[in-house]
């Protein structure tokens, strides 16, 4: 188990949605994940985390966490139905 990193300005509801996200991205390297399930929670975490280099200072965060990346799991979305990075 490790710490998520989060904002701790982020509304209840927005630590949910990037939750939502981390937890994605968990079950694309753990078992599998489906592009649409994945990219509702990334199109919500953008929303949240708006500017590129906030979202690059979470996801090198997200990674030295949990050894699992965010970028490399949307770029794999984008010309995948099925993202497995097992």
């Amino acid at each position: 188990m490790y710490d998520y990193p989060l904002d701790y300005s982020w509304s209840t509801d927005e630590v949910i949605d990037v939750m939502s996200l981390y937890n994605a991205v968990e079950k694309a390297y753990e078992e599998g994940i489906t592009k649409t399930e994945l990219m509702e929670c990334y199109q919500k975490y953008i929303k949240i985390v708006d500017s590129k280099s906030e979202q690059k200072k979470f996801d090198q965060a997200f990674q030295e966490a949990s050894g699992y990346s965010i970028y490399k799991a949307i770029q794999m979305a984008k010309d995948n139905d099925w993202i497995d990075l097992r």
